[in-house]
């Protein structure tokens, strides 16, 4: 730890840090950002960055909004706690409810709250068992989701997570959730095929499994419109039509998780719509209050509600729910996080940035480490390969992702290095032209450092 700041080495001492080398992590510590403005955040040193991630595909308004700030302070002053148990209840949690049902891309009936993405998706488990239990169909209970797709780390999302160091040594999935293939079509298209006949083979894979363990078992299927964490993969052409199509052949609840897509990301105010899905119901977090405060929601429709209120009956409650469900201060903070985004127009905003931010991310192809560059509305990715025709790989020892991240902080830019040495980006929402030329600017010189790199290391072999 030699070199590292007081703050850094207490910082080693005392946290545990998600989605890091903890042994690598003692000798580098960490970047301590100790405040933000706008899309900017600033380190324990002054020096500043643009946030290229919105935090964790998040902050959608950007840092220090005064009217969030204050929506959380008038709401602590009048009620900071309360709950939503036993009939109790308070003006913020149906104020939220009613915001939500107005927006939602299929005809929600209720809304049930939580704390976050990874516990929205844990309920739409649990709600999915509760129903087929009402329904009198104790055995339709599998549900599946996609390789590379991200839905959480509790035990239940992250079990419906796709992705191998969510699972190594948790000893997850558990049962009843199952996996069909990734929508990558760069990494996994055959030679020759289309985007329209991998879309066609990957439904065709869903049907089989669905086949396979038997459609009278199997519940729902649960998607990003983009996956974001497992590499910002985008669906291919016609993949969701084909894959609602077995969905509705089989009776299959399908829940859109847009948790990262939802609230004007990808260019409409969910990725559902985007992409024209047709879900049974939806999860929401992050810029639901663009991160200020924790809070996530499940919608849900009427047929489920009813059979909820009949199950219910027969039990006596519904055994369901969090002391935190519906916080007053995180439901006042989404609140107005979605009154700005409708007062402010910030989808149109988003509609407007959104061609030079596409057209900056899918102007790196060029460059002679990226394979391929992907983008739809405010996020976007690049791949970085060691061959562009062959679309071999840099080894793993090279770490050529956590490089590039490395040189883009350097250059003033933090950007995340994903599996497969992707480089997501996800700015706030409220960025703007100028901003997004910066912010590649910046990425375009640490692409040439990490190229530099590569040469004098001999990486490519």
């Amino acid at each position: 730890m030699t070199g590292l700041s007081n703050a850094a080495k207490r910082d080693i001492e005392t946290v545990l840090h998600p989605y890091t080398n903890l042994d690598t992590f003692r000798s580098t510590g960490p970047l301590i950002i100790e405040r933000g403005e706008g899309i900017h955040v600033f380190d324990s040193e002054g020096k500043e960055y643009i946030e290229g991630m919105a935090g964790l595909w998040c902050t959608s308004l950007g840092y220090s909004e005064a009217e969030l700030i204050d929506a959380a302070t008038e709401q602590m002053r009048q009620l900071p706690f309360g709950h939503v148990f036993g009939g109790r209840s308070h003006e913020r949690a149906a104020e939220l409810a009613e915001k939500l049902k107005a927006i939602a891309p299929h005809d929600a009936s209720k809304v049930l709250f939580c704390g976050s993405g990874s516990e929205a998706n844990d309920q739409q488990i649990k709600l999915l068992w509760y129903y087929n239990n009402a329904k009198g169909r104790p055995e339709k209970k599998k549900i599946i989701s996609r390789l590379q797709g991200y839905h959480g780390v509790t035990v239940a999302s992250g079990s419906l997570t796709g992705l191998p160091a969510n699972h190594m040594d948790f000893d997850l999935p558990i049962e009843r959730i199952f996996h069909t293939g990734s929508p990558h079509y760069y990494r996994q298209g055959e030679a020759g095929e289309s985007e329209e006949e991998f879309s066609a083979r990957r439904a065709q894979e869903l049907e089989e499994l669905i086949l396979r363990e038997g459609p009278e078992t199997v519940a729902g299927f649960i998607a990003e419109p983009i996956m974001g964490a497992g590499g910002v993969v985008m669906p291919p052409q016609g993949y969701f039509e084909k894959i609602q199509a077995v969905l509705d052949k089989y009776d299959i609840y399908f829940i859109s998780d847009e948790v990262i897509c939802g609230f004007a990301r990808t260019g409409n105010m969910f990725g559902a719509q985007t992409f024209g899905m047709k879900p049974d119901s939806i999860s929401v977090a992050k810029a639901l209050s663009s991160a200020y405060v924790p809070i996530g929601a499940v919608t849900i429709g009427e047929d489920m509600y009813q059979a909820m209120i009949d199950e219910s009956k027969k039990i006596g409650t519904f055994g369901h729910g969090f002391t935190y469900t519906a916080h007053p201060v995180a439901a006042a903070v989404a609140c107005k996080t979605l009154e700005i985004y409708e007062k402010r127009d910030i989808l149109s905003h988003v509609r407007a940035v959104a061609p030079t931010f596409e057209k900056r991310v899918m102007g790196f192809a060029d460059h002679p480490l990226v394979g391929n560059a992907r983008a739809k509305g405010l996020i976007g990715a690049i791949e970085l390969v060691a061959d562009k025709e062959t679309k071999k790989s840099f080894d793993k020892s090279a770490a050529i992702g956590a490089v590039a991240m490395g040189a883009a902080q350097k250059h003033g830019l933090i950007v995340r290095a994903l599996a497969g040495d992707i480089i997501a980006f996800c700015p706030p929402l409220i960025i703007k032209e100028d901003e997004i030329g910066e912010m590649f600017d910046r990425m375009a010189r640490a692409l040439d450092d990490v190229e530099a790199h590569v040469r004098k290391e001999g990486l490519r072999g």
